[in-house]
């Protein structure tokens, strides 16, 4: 990995927490809602998630439910 780039640990962290790394020039609201339909748009993420026990209404996400978001999403 370059120098250059920052790479974010995964950690446990909240949705709208998580979202608000994707965009933080939105509202929360906003960013959860384009964080979601990006998720929903993507059935290999959501199928992996789902293999962890994630269920949609979940507000805390686990360090692998991070690491698969951003595998699946890139690094916020």
């Amino acid at each position: 990995m370059k120098e250059n780039l920052e790479y974010m640990r995964p950690r446990p962290m909240g949705k709208g927490e998580l979202a608000m790394l994707y965009g933080p020039d939105m509202t929360p609201v906003s960013a959860l809602n384009r964080l979601a339909k990006w998720m929903r748009l993507c059935p290999q993420l959501m199928a992996e998630l789902q293999a962890t026990g994630y269920y949609p209404r979940q507000r805390l996400l686990t360090v692998r439910q991070v690491e698969i978001i951003f595998h699946h999403l890139g690094q916020p």
